[in-house]
């Protein structure tokens, strides 16, 4: 939670009033989002196994989290979605495809599809359109996260480039200069065993277990330019091409 944001269950989404809309701007209802979401899910062959939301004191804007299963498990990661939402116009509705480690309940996120168009006036009306397009395209940024993570594992790391990519994360703003003790420390003696191994996943991993108490919208963002940090570290950009995402029009 951050801002003075606090938990809350799903069903008191309903509960929260929607501003009138106006010719140029249609607020979208907080819960009828997460429901669309849902839908396109469950059309996806995807399952919902746990879920949290949060709202801002008053209620305009919305970030949930959502566990999501496949049917193919990983062994040490689940997939998991952002969403995001706003009545006040601080940001479009969107969601963004994410990991969490099971042994460490560490976030990271790679690939924002925001609901974005140059007109909101019928987005109500288009919204389960837009939304199976939006999890259509976000299953694709998991896929790439798995791959992801399979080249991180595999690609070894020495001391002097761990330093390195620590000093670069702090020139590009994604940790601040407090986290760059914490990191080094993960680095030299992780956490768990599981991130022993001298990799280019157990210093991400160092990264992110630094950033524990982000809020999920910056973190989001952190953790997107640490996956471009280390994407191209370990050669992904060559690999895969650009790995960014557009919005949803």
């Amino acid at each position: 939670m951050h801002c003075g944001a606090r938990a809350v269950e799903r069903s008191a989404l309903a509960s929260v009033p929607t501003p009138e809309s106006t010719t140029s701007w249609q607020p979208i209802p907080h819960l009828k989002l997460v429901e669309q979401v849902e839908k396109a899910l469950v059309s996806s062959n995807l399952t919902v196994v746990n879920q949290a939301h949060s709202l801002s004191p008053d209620g305009s804007r919305y970030f949930g989290l959502v566990h999501v299963a496949n049917g193919r498990e990983n062994a040490d990661y689940a997939w998991v979605m952002g969403v995001r939402n706003s009545h006040d116009k601080s940001f479009p509705a969107g969601i963004v495809a994410g990991t969490q480690v099971f042994v460490c309940d560490n976030l990271a996120f790679g690939g924002e599809v925001k609901f974005a168009r140059k007109h909101t006036r019928f987005i109500l009306r288009d919204l389960p359109m837009i939304a199976e397009r939006a999890v259509s395209r976000l299953v694709d940024k998991w896929h790439t996260q798995g791959k992801r993570i399979a080249a991180y594992k595999e690609h070894k790391v020495a001391d002097r480039d761990a330093h390195d990519l620590i000093v670069r994360a702090l020139d590009i703003g994604v940790i601040g200069s407090r986290a760059v003790l914490p990191v080094l420390g993960q680095w030299r003696e992780p956490a768990h065993e599981v991130f022993a191994p001298r990799t280019a996943w157990s210093l991400f991993n160092g990264f992110t277990e630094a950033m524990k108490g982000d809020n999920l919208q910056v973190l989001s963002k952190r953790t997107e330019a640490l996956h471009g940090l280390f994407d191209g570290y370990v050669g992904l950009v060559h690999r895969f091409g650009g790995l960014t995402t557009a919005g949803v029009n």
